[in-house]
């Protein structure tokens, strides 16, 4: 079969852009290792900035996300069991985040999608990419029955992730990846409890880094700097929640919400850009490209930010028979993955307790904490960080 576009990865990045396309009358087809309903139950964070939030909105996608997510217009800072809140709407100019996990995000595409008489194909397998560099590229694979088919398109984008097939079609000479591995993770654990706090808290104590964040009215999301090398086991209930209690520890005697502990996963935490993001007639987004640590809340908004720029090149060619933008998207894409890699590492950095650093390098990270809690212009910095930089229009 033909399509105008190939999209490689059913995750918010691909399902997202099928929808821009559609929404402009271009064809797409999208191929996906996985089933909907495994892509659909991947518990994931879902911490959405302003551009996200006004993406899903725009593309008429953000009706269950405005009643059900929870806006957040600021955040609070723990240190030393002392509360610094940095308001987001009143330093960013009434920007804020909506706390709305990744795969409610997905569901909403799925649906959408499918409702639009999407093209969707899940559970394929043997995906292999081919002419890349030619105009007739084509992607083979299987589908149920075991029988290799060809999709023909235009264009290949490449949303499957770090370890997917599309960055690995290209040759490992025409790439250069750079990464950062951090000497610390994330133990992430659910319980099912009452919110803790009305916005989430990000907290640093003697012995390392606590997150409080939420996922609904009776679903607790919860993060505990750990050993990277640590295995969910290694944690029970009890040694958890003392844990959250010490590096959550105020004044007050605030405690957070205990529950059922339903679910744990010990997270890594690295940096990643792999450049150009161009290769050919392939183009790739999201992970596939780049990774960012946890703390800045980064990577699904990366992904969304990397296909409003590439719908935008795509419709213009199609519109305008011109590559401007799509001899672009590459560059674009890459000067805001940059800035972000540098808020996350920022962040990940001053608020976790590196191993084996030494008082020096405590000291000077009291002081940047000290700073920032104070100055006004530093909040303001981390606040429109946070919220997410300013984007670009979505149609021309």
């Amino acid at each position: 079969m033909r399509t105008q576009v190939a999209i490689i990865g059913a995750g918010p990045a691909g399902l997202m852009l099928s929808d821009l396309l559609y929404l402009q009358g271009i064809e797409s087809v999208v191929l996906e290792r996985r089933s909907r309903d495994a892509i659909c139950a991947t518990i994931r964070a879902g911490v959405l900035e302003q551009g996200t939030v006004d993406l899903m909105s725009d593309a008429g996608l953000g009706g269950r996300m405005r009643r059900e997510g929870f806006r957040h217009e600021g955040t609070v800072l723990r240190v030393g069991g002392v509360d610094r809140r940095i308001d987001f709407v009143e330093l960013t100019g009434g920007r804020a985040v909506m706390v709305y996990a990744q795969h409610e995000v997905i569901k909403d595409l799925v649906d959408a999608r499918l409702a639009s008489g999407g093209d969707l194909r899940f559970e394929v397998a043997n995906v292999s990419l081919h002419d890349l560099a030619s105009s007739r590229p084509f992607v083979r694979y299987s589908g149920y029955s075991g029988e290799l088919q060809t999709v023909q398109a235009d264009f290949i984008v490449g949303c499957d992730g770090t370890h997917g097939v599309s960055r690995a079609a290209i040759a490992p000479r025409a790439l250069q990846t750079v990464e950062h591995r951090y000497p610390y993770g994330w133990l992430g654990m659910l319980c099912k409890a009452p919110p803790s706090s009305d916005e989430l808290i990000y907290a640093l104590g003697d012995d390392g880094f606590a997150l409080v964040s939420t996922r609904s009215l009776q679903v607790q999301r919860m993060y505990l700097q750990c050993d990277p090398r640590d295995q969910p086991e290694d944690w029970s209930d009890d040694r958890i929640w003392s844990t959250l209690r010490a590096r959550l520890a105020t004044g007050d005697g605030w405690q957070p919400k205990e529950g059922v502990i339903f679910d744990k996963t010990v997270i890594g935490m690295r940096s990643s850009v792999t450049e150009p993001m161009r290769h050919g007639r392939l183009f790739l987004a999201g992970d596939a490209a780049h990774v960012v640590p946890p703390t800045g809340a980064k990577g699904l908004n990366l992904a969304m930010s990397d296909v409003r720029l590439l719908s935008r090149a795509l419709i213009r060619f199609y519109r305008q028979h011109r590559e401007d933008l799509l001899d672009a998207y590459s560059a674009t894409a890459l000067r805001r993955v940059w800035r972000a890699q540098r808020f996350s590492w920022w962040m990940t950095s001053l608020l976790h307790r590196a191993p084996g650093a030494d008082a020096f390098e405590r000291k000077l990270q009291d002081a940047e904490l000290d700073y920032l809690t104070r100055s006004r212009a530093a909040c303001t910095a981390l606040a429109e960080n946070y919220v997410g930089l300013p984007v670009g229009p979505l149609w021309d």
